[in-house]
């Protein structure tokens, strides 16, 4: 893997670059469509493709599960058991999160409605004691040395640890995979992020010096993932860390070797909506300048401008196809939901200048009707258009950059899209 950046955003940590893989060139900033699965939910992958998306994110953990990581290298790596081209017919770019973040929602949020962004005022943050139901059911629990899962699918009792974790995603074949982390909520106290940070930190270089074994031909870069929760010291502290970290790899003269780091970086954890900027900034002032970075699970517009400019190049959420399943669906001016009776007898498109399949063949009243029909079509609709909509805005952003008009460009954004 090898990372250029191509120009910088002024006065900011934002930049231009290409990221590129075994399996194609990655323009940055760009969105990372996630196909949890290996699919992304009700799309085709040339559906995907044709939304403009240049690279597709899989789970580590349901993966595994099911069919199972060794299928998947049976078939010849994740790109080519789902199918996912490029324009030209060759296989495309891959990623694999390290199942990690299930450590927070299959532990700690099972059950619960907690999300990895929250508001300040959210009563879950003024209420820490909400965590401490240790007798509450959950199907994760922690180790030091790893996570014992409970499948949800058939209750079987499975044991991740970093070593496995990276074994998995070496099965499976992607061109950029993550180290094992824990990811804890906003609510947890600072006693505990603290230790949860100690473990991130020990399971990274256990996934580092894993990967170094397997990595025999070097065609799979690993990401190492930055914790720390709101807290400003442990989230400089954790990117210190994990950049400077490094494992011995001997030479083809046993006298001789040389140090390895991580090839690129992930922002992982949760967020408070208000202060994210603040916590991507001090990650990224810290973390090398000449390394990828990318933001675990954000993809809400306003979040994409403030991501680039605070120096991420790469994004990945399941939100523009899950809105879109619901019925929730992106516009310059904010979101609409579709179902709303207003709809029923709009005969134009979502957005009369969109170039997507859905906006340039369906109308408002057609996609409206097929919701309240509950008709499959209606969410592959929905969700061809959010994805064109959240791909085409981080391009946008790009080229902005390029043209020396990114404030231009977000100003005009956000001054009628309304969050």
């Amino acid at each position: 893997m090898k990372f250029t950046i191509q120009k910088k955003l002024k006065d900011s940590l934002g930049r231009v670059g290409i990221l590129s893989t075994p399996h194609g060139d990655i323009l940055t900033p760009a969105f990372v469509t996630v196909g949890t699965k290996a699919t992304v939910k009700s799309l085709t992958p040339e559906a995907v493709a044709n939304a403009g998306a240049q690279v597709v994110l899989a789970n580590t953990y349901h993966l595994f599960l099911q069919p199972g990581d060794e299928v998947v290298a049976k078939a010849g790596g994740l790109g080519k058991f789902m199918n996912w081209r490029d324009a030209n017919g060759n296989i495309a770019p891959t990623m694999t999160d390290s199942g990690g973040f299930q450590v927070f929602s299959l532990g700690a949020a099972y059950g619960k409605d907690i999300s990895k962004v929250v508001k300040i005022t959210d009563p879950s943050l003024m209420i820490p004691e909400r965590f401490d139901d240790s007798d509450a059911p959950r199907l994760a629990k922690i180790g030091n040395d790893g996570v014992s899962f409970k499948s949800h699918l058939d209750g079987s009792i499975h044991y991740i640890t970093p070593e496995k974790s990276i074994q998995i995603q070496h099965n499976l074949g992607a061109d950029i995979i993550f180290a094992f982390d824990e990811c804890t909520s906003p609510a947890e106290d600072l006693k505990y992020q603290e230790e949860a940070l100690s473990r991130t930190h020990a399971w990274a270089k256990r996934c580092l010096e894993e990967h170094k074994k397997l990595n025999t031909e070097n065609k799979i870069a690993l990401f190492g993932i930055v914790q720390g929760g709101r807290e400003e010291d442990l989230r400089k502290k954790s990117a210190q860390i994990i950049s400077e970290m490094r494992v011995k790899v001997e030479g083809p003269d046993p006298r001789s070797f040389s140090e390895v780091g991580f090839d690129g970086f992930g922002i992982g954890g949760s967020f408070a909506k208000e202060d994210m900027a603040t916590a991507v900034k001090w990650c990224n002032e810290i973390l090398p300048e000449e390394k990828p970075r990318h933001l675990l699970g954000i993809g809400e517009p306003e979040d994409l401008f403030m991501g680039v400019e605070n120096g991420v190049d790469l994004f990945d959420c399941v939100i523009p196809t899950r809105l879109g399943r619901n019925g929730t669906i992106y516009t310059k001016t904010g979101k609409i939901s579709i179902t709303n009776t207003k709809f029923r007898e709009d005969f134009t498109p979502i957005e009369n200048d969109c170039e997507c399949y859905t906006c340039k063949n369906y109308t408002k009243a057609y996609i409206a009707h097929l919701f309240h029909g509950k008709e499959m079509l209606a969410g592959t609709l929905a969700s061809t258009h959010n994805l064109h909509f959240i791909v085409s805005l981080v391009a946008n952003i790009r080229q902005s950059i390029l043209d020396d008009k990114f404030e231009e460009f977000k100003s005009e954004f956000l001054s009628i899209y309304e969050a």
